[in-house]
């Protein structure tokens, strides 16, 4: 099977990030297993910067190619949504005589702008087109991480987008719900959650260093909304255990940002003292044996659309306490694999943990249960062969119609 995956908003090659980029990453490990399952695929997404190439190769079987001249400088800024819709029309024109000249046999949009220019390039070719959002406005608007009044082309275009597309592949059950009040038929939706390196992310490892304590671990997004208080109020219910806290800038940048501040000066007025470290930036390779070194792994992500973290720690084999909202919901299997708590309630938050922490048993079997669910439902193997389920669906069915 020939597969285009379009995704406008991000390059698979060029400059490293920054910072660790969750959704470029899904997407190379989603292409490279798609590839590995024997089928060919192309990465398009637009060529905004000049000193990317025009193509180039990810992996065996994967080939990445960027449309348009790009701009002189572009840098590694990342282009704004509403930049990225003023691009779509070129976008889409390139997009339309690549589809043209190699036609594949289905065509995935990941976002929501890469769904308009992948409408539009597919008109009148008869190629079936798959719409993944990973998160959809309203949901985010509905937590607050979207303003009201922020971006209503994406309010208004995503419904019209979802209901065009020939199947829309929802990240959660949640997901799923929005989708249909939306519009978009249920029948063409498909609940298909992101994957988590099981290779990578595995109880047997290097573990970080421990200091005889219970140890809890978050990560803490500084950048939006989190229920970081509500976990600081938490810890001083919760004695001799201690927090690390790692996200935001790197360490040597932690002192300049006005949430760090925030949250320290919180941590002092409660008496936590030396009980809350907070480490900063965390790359890719130091997440595995900093997980593996927790008793628990407590979300404090108001809105994480696919609970990757939690994944990745459950693949670790720690336990997770999250807020029971969204993705969480289906990651995290209450009384088994974790504890789902109502948000905002400090005080059943320590109750839960102190309970899990006073219990070695209950938490060793709440690790075999974590790490089980991860490898079994959340492999990228089977998320990779539950995508190609539903493409060949659709090709079946255009088979079926012709």
């Amino acid at each position: 099977m020939k597969i285009a995956l379009v995704a406008q908003h991000t390059t698979l090659l060029g400059r490293p990030d920054t910072q660790p980029d969750p959704e470029r990453s899904r997407l190379a490990e989603l292409a490279s297993r798609l590839a590995s399952n024997g089928h060919q695929v192309t990465v398009y997404g637009q060529r905004l910067d000049r000193s990317l190439p025009e193509r180039g190769q990810l992996a065996a079987g994967v080939s990445v190619e960027h449309l348009g001249p790009g701009e002189e400088d572009a840098g590694a800024r990342p282009a704004s949504e509403r930049e990225l819709l003023a691009r779509v029309p070129a976008f889409s024109g390139s997009l339309r005589a690549r589809l043209s000249k190699d036609r594949p046999d289905v065509v995935h949009a990941v976002r929501w702008t890469s769904g308009l220019a992948v409408l539009a390039a597919s008109r009148g070719l008869s190629i079936p087109v798959v719409q993944s959002f990973h998160s959809l406005g309203i949901t985010e608007r509905r937590h607050r991480v979207l303003p009201q009044e922020a971006d209503p082309e994406r309010i208004r275009l995503e419904p019209a987008i979802g209901r065009s597309a020939s199947a829309v592949l929802a990240g959660s059950t949640d997901e799923e719900s929005d989708l249909t009040r939306l519009g978009v038929p249920r029948r063409s939706i498909k609940v298909v959650p992101c994957g988590v390196d099981t290779d990578e992310f595995t109880p047997e490892g290097p573990v970080a260093l421990r200091n005889g304590r219970p140890r809890l671990v978050t990560v803490a997004d500084f950048e939006r909304a989190s229920a970081l208080d509500t976990l600081l109020r938490a810890m001083v219910k919760i004695p001799g255990a201690e927090l690390i806290v790692a996200g935001g800038p790197p360490a040597k940048e932690l002192h300049n940002h006005p949430e760090h501040a925030r949250w320290r000066a919180l941590a002092q007025s409660l008496g936590l003292g030396g009980r809350v470290l907070f480490t900063g930036q965390a790359s890719a390779h130091s997440m595995p044996p900093l997980l593996r070194s927790a008793d628990l792994f407590v979300s404090t992500s108001e809105y994480e659309p696919s609970a990757m973290l939690s994944l990745q720690a459950m693949a670790c084999g720690t336990p997770v306490i999250a807020p029971a909202v969204g993705s969480q919901l289906d990651a995290v299997v209450d009384g088994t694999t974790g504890i789902l708590v109502p948000p905002d309630r400090p005080a059943l938050l320590a109750h839960r943990i102190r309970q899990l922490l006073g219990h070695p048993m209950l938490l060793e079997a709440f690790s075999a249960a974590a790490a089980d669910r991860a490898r079994s439902r959340y492999s990228w193997e089977r998320i990779a062969r539950e995508t190609i389920a539903v493409y060949s669906s659709l090709g079946a069915a255009a088979r079926a119609a012709a």
